[in-house]
């Protein structure tokens, strides 16, 4: 490591080497290994978030390194793996066939009617748990040799199989989730994998023993009623009780406290950009109005580091296909990247 950072010059102009952020390290060298997931296939609203991976990567070329949370951060090594061009195929043609069933199903008609479109839901399906196997499997190796791991999406969906890998490692783990939707709708539209059913699904594994949402301001009664009856698992911060409580004094340095004291102390965060003021990701899948802002949930992160918990992993979904969306997306990973070393050192 330290010779391949003899020559490098962290304030020099990044060199466009198809790494995040222009860094020289490789899948040997670095410490956190980001796996892209280009998969948008059940997304329900707007498109463009498979793209985002790719769009990252071009915009962190242009950030600068210095991280006042932790000026040597870029020196752990992080390496982006190749943004898989099978998957993105495979989402392309996936997507076309699962707009079929989202038309049939908005026309109110049933997918047994001529022509019958329940295969094509099956292979739709079929194909949603071969990406999580492939992360799995991908998240898994990199593990076992010592490597934190990272995610970019894609939608929602797409680090499912991260989290399953991250429970044959850790007992017990809190997922922090910064959402504008809870994402407790079991499959669907009929999909197993959507993008609206990944704390559905995660929730699924044991290993997870909490999940804190924040943010939450487009929600379905039966996710009111999942969180409710969770006993306690499903903590949920509704973005107007949030201001609402702000309103009437309460800081948010205490709100965020009162969040993280939610949680156990392995930490995985789980960041839809959706759950930030809509400025911040106007492209993204399903923009909703209100949200946090940028540095209140960095405050919120710091705060699960300050209080001696430790970032396990994270992933950063729902970047909309555009120059400023994949900018913010792109300081959204690297501050991230920076706080998951900096609460190890601690």
């Amino acid at each position: 490591m330290d010779n391949l950072l003899e020559n490098y010059n962290p304030s020099a102009i990044a060199e466009m080497n198809g790494n995040l952020l222009g860094l020289p390290f490789n899948y040997e060298s670095a410490n956190l290994i980001v796996f892209a997931v280009p998969w948008e296939v059940t997304v329900s609203y707007g498109g463009g978030t498979a793209s985002a991976p790719q769009r990252i990567l071009d915009a962190s070329y242009q950030i600068d390194l210095f991280d006042l949370d932790h000026p040597d951060g870029w020196k752990q090594g992080i390496f982006l793996v190749e943004i898989p061009q099978y998957i993105l195929e495979k989402n392309d043609y996936y997507r076309e066939e699962a707009t079929k069933i989202i038309e049939r199903q908005a026309s109110g008609q049933a997918l047994t009617e001529e022509p019958d479109l329940v295969p094509v839901l099956n292979a739709i399906n079929q194909a949603g748990e071969q990406v999580n196997q492939w992360l799995f499997s991908q998240a898994q190796t990199a593990m076992n040799l010592g490597k934190k791991v990272a995610v970019i999406g894609g939608d929602h969906s797409s680090p499912l199989g991260y989290m399953q890998a991250l429970a044959t490692k850790y007992d017990d783990f809190g997922i922090l989730h910064i959402d504008a939707h809870a994402d407790l709708r079991a499959a669907y539209e009929g999909f197993e994998f959507s993008h609206a059913s990944i704390m559905f699904n995660a929730i699924t594994i044991p290993e997870i023993s909490k999940l804190v949402q924040v943010g939450l301001r487009d929600i379905c009664l039966d996710e009111i009623e999942i969180i409710n009856q969770s006993n306690g698992r499903i903590v949920a911060y509704y973005d107007a009780t949030i201001k609402q409580q702000q309103y009437g004094g309460k800081t948010w340095i205490d709100l965020a406290k009162e969040i993280v004291n939610n949680l156990p102390e392995n930490v995985y965060i789980s960041f839809d950009v959706d759950g930030l003021d809509p400025k911040l990701c106007p492209n993204t899948g399903t923009p909703v109005p209100g949200g946090l802002e940028l540095e209140q949930t960095y405050c919120l992160f710091r705060e699960v580091i300050n209080s001696g918990r430790k970032i396990i992993g994270f992933d950063v979904c729902e970047v909309g296909n555009s120059e400023w969306d994949a900018n913010v997306g792109a300081r959204i990973v690297y501050k991230l990247a920076n706080l998951l070393d900096l609460s190890h050192k601690k």
